[in-house]
């Protein structure tokens, strides 16, 4: 008679098996319903034609990934059988992923590629113009590169003015792509940059992946400073390069497309300068002609005949002006004089000295008949004396 088992016994014994068996494996097949869980875990479906097996990848083993996983991207996946015992479920746990081949890499460059495109991340209207004359050049690259070593001593050479502000982040391999992003995040964080570069020297599409990856490109269209890409060489295309402001064929170029070259600018000025020079001197040629043909002039050889007739015109406009001036100072004396006479000939004196006279009472002329009192004292004012008239009363 058979041993009857639990669920739980048999459900161990198969994982025991299993998991012994199946300790190292590896699987090749199309990803499906991939998701990164917000624990940093991903969760996801590995399938072929006639089957399929759920599959995860533990946070901390996934960020040795160089590429993020998608949908209907075929990859080799290497790991283990793992039973989860309280559903009787299997699954595979992988330890480490790659691409199926170069193919695979392409076919995820195009996806991305095509759906950033229809998001408007390319589009020219957001292209920001790289300045003429940088102060501060922001570079992202591994600063143990032979790529930052060629863009400092070309910027030495081109624009010594220019100060290079390196933020040093790994351009391949797991995790690179993250560092990208916040290397261009961490330059827009200061004020004084004026443009950056980002890039790598050349290398396989593996190699190069990093700058493929969405995280890079979305840092690059939300910089606010001007950014150049910079990746690989002439031949090579990255998701950056089109999310980029301006392209550049390799980290090189991209110097050469950020400063101004300083044997153009000294040319220039010494063109400058001497055409300039030749400009001012006909110029001044020309007012030496304009000015010796005013001093050779007829004016300036007979200058006592200008000067004399000008004198000569200024003293009769001066004459004519004192006499208006006189005339019109005789006329207003006059005019004083006859208001002066008539003032006097008004006054009380000139009245009195013509024969008149005029009576007060009570010290008050008296201007109408009805006003004076017999009874009171007056007074008759003559020009040359006045005579007092006790009243009738105080006569008696």
């Amino acid at each position: 008679m058979s041993t009857i088992l639990s669920v739980s016994e048999i459900t161990g014994l198969i994982k025991q098996t299993l998991e012994s068996e199946f300790g190292d494996v590896s699987v090749v097949g199309e990803i499906s319903n991939f998701k990164a869980h917000i624990s940093g875990h991903w969760y996801f479906t590995l399938k072929d034609s006639n089957s399929q097996i759920n599959c995860t990848m533990w946070r901390g083993l996934n960020s040795y990934v160089f590429f993020t996983p998608q949908d209907g991207m075929k990859i080799i996946a290497n790991g283990k059988i793992s039973v989860y015992q309280p559903r009787g479920s299997y699954q595979l746990d992988i330890r480490s992923m790659k691409p199926a081949g170069v193919g695979e890499l392409q076919a995820a460059f195009e996806k991305l590629k095509q759906k950033l495109f229809e998001e408007g991340l390319f589009d020219e209207v957001h292209k920001k113009p790289i300045p003429r004359f940088p102060n501060k050049l922001g570079i992202v690259t591994a600063i143990d590169g032979a790529a930052f070593q060629d863009m400092k001593s070309i910027a030495a050479r081109r624009y010594p003015l220019v100060e290079l502000v390196i933020a040093s982040s790994r351009v391949q391999g797991d995790g690179a792509a993250e560092e990208i992003a916040k290397s261009i995040k961490l330059l827009n964080n200061q004020n004084d940059i004026d443009v950056i570069v980002v890039g790598r020297g050349g290398g396989s599409l593996e190699d190069l992946w990093a700058f493929n990856e969405e995280i890079v490109a979305r840092a690059i269209f939300d910089s606010r400073i001007p950014v150049i890409s910079a990746v690989g060489h002439e031949i090579d295309f990255t998701i950056a390069d089109f999310a980029a402001d301006l392209r550049a064929a390799t980290p090189s170029a991209a110097i050469e497309l950020a400063t101004p070259n300083r044997d153009d600018l000294l040319s220039y000025v010494s063109d400058f300068s001497y055409y300039n020079s030749q400009k001012i001197f006909e110029i001044l040629r020309s007012y030496r002609d304009e000015v010796t043909s005013y001093i050779t002039s007829y004016g300036f050889k007979m200058p006592q005949d200008f000067i004399k007739s000008k004198t000569q015109r200024l003293d009769s406009v001066l004459y004519k002006f004192s006499n208006f001036a006189e005339s019109k100072i005789s006329t207003g004396k006059a005019r004083i004089e006859l208001l002066e006479s008539r003032i006097k000939a008004m006054s009380v004196d000139g009245v009195l000295k013509r024969g008149f006279s005029y009576i007060k009472q009570n010290e008050s002329v008296v201007t109408r008949m009805k006003n004076f009192s017999s009874e009171n004292s007056f007074s008759i004012k003559f020009y040359d004396g006045e005579i007092k008239i006790d009243g009738k009363e105080k006569r008696k």
